[in-house]
């Protein structure tokens, strides 16, 4: 189990945005199958994954998960870091 953390403003920001940009893809229906299904394909541990949405403050979130949405979905790494500019950078 992991021990509650005390993450800066920005990893909590960043940790918004992902989580957000994450649930704006499944209502779109651009996560193929189930959000299950994406954190088994990119290695993400999925109880990790729905125990750092739960709580932002978990030790879980890793900066391994932003690369899949940037690399494959379009995900513009400006935003999805600092908050700048278009979502989407196609």
């Amino acid at each position: 189990m992991s021990r509650t953390r005390a993450y800066s403003q920005d990893t909590l920001d960043i940790q918004k945005r992902y989580f957000d940009i994450m649930q704006e893809l499944v209502d779109a229906k651009k996560i193929p199958g189930s959000l299950a299904g994406f954190c088994e394909v990119y290695g993400i541990d999925r109880r990790h994954w729905y125990a750092q949405r739960a709580d932002n403050g978990r030790g879980y979130f890793e900066v391994s998960w932003l690369v899949p949405l940037i690399k494959y979905f379009g995900v513009s790494a400006n935003w999805l870091m600092l908050g700048t500019g278009k979502k989407f950078k196609r």
